[in-house]
């Protein structure tokens, strides 16, 4: 499918979007890096191919919806009860305190480049707090697009996860990355 104007759905089945963390720190080796995949959510891609100008993304992501897809590195395997500490630990005041900000937000600003490499900047809104982030995206040509941002969790109030008296830690910087194909024209339904 090669990408054309109009109004596009964003969201699985078609969509992944996934966040990636390492580990800094003494301890280091004791912890994992993670893959952690949300699971609900859904965006809005407004595509004019000839004036990248006038295109716009917006995506909400629902942060209970996380969960842990893959463990790397560590002592140890990862276990179904680790996946569910760190579900529950994510959704802590700490980190994305999900009883209170139950979305993340994203909305674009600027899209510069063409159909098979271009950037986005937007807002980003983690806890209540925006901030400008840039998406480094590409397309293949027929309708694959995959992108990666990197997000600095103190930047949104969010403290990275600490153990062992803070020689474990979580590096403060968390890849996001997405991959969306199968692309389903909103402008067409009906």
């Amino acid at each position: 499918m090669t990408l054309t104007d109009g109004t596009y759905r964003l969201g699985p089945p078609t969509g992944r979007l996934l966040l990636k963390t390492g580990r800094a720190g003494l301890g280091r080796r004791a912890g994992h890096d993670l893959t952690i995949e949300a699971t609900r959510w859904a965006g809005e891609a407004v595509v004019a191919v000839g004036d990248p100008d006038r295109s716009s993304v917006s995506v909400t992501v629902e942060t209970d919806s996380l969960e842990v897809r893959q463990g790397t590195g560590g002592l140890k395997e990862l276990t179904n009860a680790d996946r569910a500490d760190i579900k529950r630990t994510l959704a802590d005041k700490a980190l994305l305190h999900t009883a209170e900000h139950p979305r993340i937000t994203f909305r674009s600003t600027r899209i510069t480049g063409t159909p098979q490499s271009f950037e986005i900047t937007g807002d980003l809104t983690i806890k209540g707090r925006t901030h400008p982030v840039n998406v480094h995206a590409e397309g293949n040509g027929d309708g694959l697009l995959r992108g990666w941002a990197t997000v600095t969790q103190t930047t949104w109030g969010i403290k990275p996860y600490t153990a062992f008296l803070g020689a474990l830690r979580l590096a403060d910087e968390v890849r996001v990355e997405f991959e969306v194909a199968g692309l389903e024209r909103a402008d067409r339904l009906g």
